[in-house]
């Protein structure tokens, strides 16, 4: 029995040996588990583009009327009618102002009488110097008397000719009564109101004053040299702004095969008008290293105003079928500018490339990369050469509620 119990206890020693054994081998010599995947680093990309960029300038500028002027009387008197409202527009040579014109009717009626009777008194002395001119050739007076004769009609000649001048002076005063506008414009605000007394630029208060007094005028509403209102031209309109003097070549280069298109927008950046490059100033500023331009605009809608602050931008020429990226898309390293690009299998790989301008959000790359290539534009720090990126598809729009249309009542001015 002894033996029996040692042959089974050796057979038990001996199973657990090769369990042990066996778990041992496949420590060992078993393949290792296969490495985790890495997962995949998600960026937003965009397309490359070969696309028109224009090459802009921009700038700060002030609208400036082309005409501003200001109307002044040119005669003393009380505004008898006012025809128009402050802030109409007016046409070239529409009544505006009329200043009593009695006073000035009467001046040139009186200059008229004068004249006439100076005429008178010509015609008279040269009848008497045709007959004493007879006279003399037949010796019956002395000659000096026809030679005083002939001095008195010379005296009476230039009388005539002053009576003619203060005529035609009268009558100039007389148009001055009526004021019309010079230019096509709108009007400013009225300085004047009807039934004033107002006075022409260079007149004296005093003189005015008793000549308002005389006539029984009101106050005197304008001194010498107070415009009435002023008429500001709207159509077309000046944008004058300063650009740098490093720019001046490169704008009279284009300027010269045609004038630049300049466009004006307001200070939330909303596309006000476009014009056109009119003026290259002839200097430079010294103390800014800056050049003037001016632009017209034909600012038919008047949406510019005279002195508004807009910002300007300047479009020197076309850059045909650049290509570009987002500007989010180039990074800067030790080596310059780069770009990831998404390769097969979702794969990027970093590129250099030559930036040649940078415009609004858009950057003209000259060298690196092809059209229809898919750069990364969000993301770039993650990334090295090689690494899997996904790209998430782009959120649908939630379709819109159909609101039913109703249609407007109709006025008695729609009717």
């Amino acid at each position: 029995m002894r033996w029996v119990k040692a042959i089974a206890l050796f057979l038990a020693i001996g199973v657990v040996l090769g369990v042990a054994g066996w778990e041992l081998f496949k420590s060992r010599f078993a393949s290792a588990p296969p490495a985790p995947v890495a997962a995949a680093v998600p960026v937003k990309a965009a397309p490359v583009r070969q696309q028109n960029v224009p090459a802009i300038v921009p700038a700060l500028g002030t609208v400036q009327s082309v005409d501003t002027v200001n109307i002044t009387p040119r005669v003393n008197g009380r505004i008898e009618a006012i025809y128009f409202k402050q802030g109409d527009e007016v046409a070239k040579r529409q009544p505006l102002f009329l200043i009593n014109p009695r006073p000035y009717e009467a001046a040139l009626e009186q200059a008229q009488g004068q004249l006439a009777h100076d005429a008178a008194t010509l015609a008279e002395a040269k009848t008497d110097l045709s007959r004493y001119q007879t006279l003399l050739a037949e010796n019956s007076i002395a000659r000096q008397t026809a030679e005083d004769q002939r001095y008195v009609v010379s005296q009476d000649e230039g009388t005539v000719k002053q009576d003619e001048a203060n005529v035609a002076n009268a009558e100039l005063n007389l148009r001055f009564c009526h004021i019309n506008s010079p230019i096509a414009g709108r009007t400013g605000a009225l300085q004047v109101d009807l039934g004033n007394y107002v006075q022409a630029a260079g007149s004296a208060q005093q003189s005015s004053a008793a000549a308002a007094s005389a006539t029984g005028a009101g106050t005197i509403a304008a001194a010498s040299g107070t415009p009435l209102v002023t008429i500001t031209q709207m159509q077309p309109i000046y944008v004058s702004f300063s650009v740098p003097q490093t720019e001046l070549e490169t704008i009279r280069e284009n300027q010269a095969k045609g004038a630049l298109t300049v466009e004006a927008y307001s200070q939330a950046g909303q596309l006000l008008a476009s014009g056109k490059l009119s003026l290259i100033n002839n200097e430079v500023n010294t103390a800014t290293g800056t050049i003037t331009l001016e632009a017209t605009f034909p600012n038919r809608r008047e949406i510019l105003w005279p002195d508004q602050m807009v910002s300007v931008q300047l479009i020197e020429f076309i850059r045909k079928d650049a290509i570009t990226v987002p500007s989010e898309a180039v990074m800067t390293g030790p080596t310059g500018p780069y770009v990831y690009v998404i390769g097969p299998a979702n794969k990027v790989y970093r590129v250099n490339v030559t930036v040649t301008a940078r415009q609004d959000d858009l950057a003209v790359i000259g060298k690196g990369l092809q059209a229809g290539e898919q750069v990364v534009t969000a993301g770039q720090y993650r990334l090295a050469d090689g690494v899997t990126v996904t790209v998430p598809a782009p959120k649908a729009a939630a379709p819109k509620a159909a609101t039913p249309k109703t249609a407007a009542p109709k006025t008695a001015a729609a009717r």
